[in-house]
C-alpha cells in the first residue's frame, strides 16, 4: 500500500510540473492580442495628451474653426460647473457660519448673564428681524437687507461699560 501511495504522489507531481508548463508558456495568439490591446492604449493615450494640450491651448495651430468652436464650448461648460460649484460651496459656507454665529450668540448671552452683565443688544435686534423658526431665504449677494452685514468699526480701550460700575473686591493678602 505504501507503494501505491508513493505512486500517486510521483504521478501527482508529475502532472502538476506538466500543467505548470503550459500555464507559464504563452501562446502566440495571447501575445498577438496583448501587442494589439497594447497598441491601441497608446494610440488613446496620444489622443488625450493631444486633447488635454489643446484644453490648455497648447497646439492649437493645427485645428480648424470648428474645432476651435468645440474647445471654447467644452471650456465654457466646464467654467460654468466650477463655478456652480463654487457658489454651493460658498452657500454651504455661509450656513455654516450662521450656525456658528447663534451658537456664539447664545453663548455669549449665557456669559454675559454669568457675569451679570447687559447681554449683547444685536441678539435682540436680530430675533425682531428674523425669527428662529423661518427659513432662511436670503440672497448671498444681498449684503444692503442683510442685518449681519453691519459691521461695528468704533474701537473702545479699556474694560467694558457694564463692568466698568462693578468694582471687584481686591484679592486677600
Amino acid at each position: 500500500m505504501i507503494f501505491s501511495l508513493q505512486e500517486t504522489i510521483q504521478r501527482y507531481l508529475k502532472h502538476t510540473k506538466d500543467t505548470t508548463r503550459t500555464i507559464d508558456k504563452p501562446t502566440e495568439q495571447n501575445m498577438q492580442q496583448l501587442k494589439n490591446e497594447a497598441a491601441s492604449m497608446v494610440k488613446k493615450i496620444e489622443l488625450l495628451e493631444v486633447a488635454k494640450r489643446r484644453l490648455l491651448g497648447e497646439g492649437l495651430e493645427s485645428c480648424t474653426i470648428e474645432e476651435l468652436q468645440e474647445i471654447e464650448q467644452q471650456l465654457q461648460r466646464s467654467v460654468s460647473s466650477v463655478r456652480a460649484r463654487k457658489t454651493q460651496v460658498f452657500k454651504e459656507q455661509i450656513q455654516q457660519l450662521k450656525e456658528m454665529e447663534k451658537t456664539l450668540v447664545a453663548e455669549n448671552v449665557r456669559l454675559s448673564e454669568k457675569c451679570d452683565a447687559q447681554p449683547w443688544q444685536g441678539l435682540k435686534e436680530k430675533e425682531k428681524l428674523q425669527p428662529d423658526n423661518s427659513p432662511n431665504n436670503e440672497d448671498p449677494d444681498d449684503h444692503d437687507s442683510s442685518p449681519t452685514s453691519d459691521v461695528e468699526t468704533e474701537l473702545f480701550i479699556g474694560p467694558p461699560p457694564a463692568r466698568r460700575t462693578r468694582r471687584l473686591p481686591p484679592p486677600p493678602n
